[in-house]
């Protein structure tokens, strides 16, 4: 008797589980999908920034470069949508004194790589989320945790392609085609770099001397990094350098914050869809969930 009771509490108990993962499937799953794709699409937008209609130029935004531990160096860099469409740099010599002046030549753009790829990953994730439409029905919870996987996986690459900015030696620094896009062109013991980092646009600026072949310091050439320190050294050419200042600046982007805000929100949003749908595996572990 105590068997049976037992037997029927336990098939009611699996009856409305199973009721309740029919309507997780069935009507949830397409709620979190659909707030999900209005969260994605402002952030999409935020990457745009339409000029004067959808179909137009980015509109231009001019940052002013600072920093509260130097005034070596202060600038203005020209962002329109993906690209510095202009960059007016004005760099104070710590020796000297002496003021030099470098800008973009007016043929020229640089294309900020992390902003192009971030814009990608969320396009993506949009696609991934648009291709399940209203009418489709999940047939099971691993359907979702595959979705849910794909598209936080777009959305953790977008984050990390704004926060974590590549790693570059100094020779690969001496490479870029960023040191031609100045004008008048950059001296022989310059170096810069542009980067985002966060919610930040950056300008570095490396200031080099040579070593002589006579000097006994040991020649020890540096790694890839993000930011690279006094005392660096490289060989360039038939030259070996070393870094004897570094001048950093930076400003903030405000639609950039307000991307990372909804990349963390729709990765919650994911992340929680997942902890339910795996609520119910518990029940059903020896099946399909």
């Amino acid at each position: 008797m105590a068997t049976a009771v037992a037997s029927t509490a336990t098939a009611a108990e699996r009856a409305v589980l199973e009721e309740e993962f029919r309507w997780l499937l069935q009507a949830e799953v397409h709620a979190v999908l659909r707030q999900l794709q209005d969260i994605l699409k402002e952030a999409s937008l935020r990457f745009t920034l339409p000029g004067s209609g959808a179909e137009g130029p980015a509109k231009q935004e001019n940052f002013i470069l600072g920093s509260c531990s130097t005034d070596q160096v202060k600038g203005v860099l020209t962002l329109q949508g993906d690209a510095l469409s202009q960059a007016d740099v004005n760099l104070k010599m710590p020796r000297n004194n002496q003021l030099l002046h470098f800008a973009f030549r007016e043929d020229k753009q640089w294309k900020l790589q992390q902003i192009q790829d971030a814009r990608n990953h969320v396009s993506q994730a949009i696609y991934l989320l648009a291709n399940r439409e209203e009418s489709y029905q999940f047939k099971t919870g691993a359907e979702v945790l595959k979705l849910m996987d794909a598209v936080m996986l777009q959305l953790t690459r977008a984050r990390n392609r704004l926060t974590t900015p590549a790693t570059l030696t100094l020779p690969e620094l001496a490479a870029s085609g960023l040191t031609r896009m100045f004008a008048p062109t950059l001296p022989s013991d310059l170096l810069v770099n542009v980067y985002i980092n966060l919610n930040k646009l950056c300008l570095t600026v490396y200031q080099l001397h040579a070593l002589q072949p006579t000097s006994t310091k040991n020649f020890r050439p540096a790694g890839g990094a993000v930011l690279h320190s006094p005392g660096a050294m490289f060989e360039w050419g038939s030259q070996r350098l070393e870094v004897s200042h570094v001048h950093k600046v930076e400003c903030v982007i405000p639609w950039l914050n307000d991307a990372l805000v909804y990349f963390t929100v729709s990765l919650q949003l994911c992340q929680q869809l997942k902890d339910k749908i795996s609520v119910f595996s518990s029940y059903w572990s020896y099946r399909p969930f």
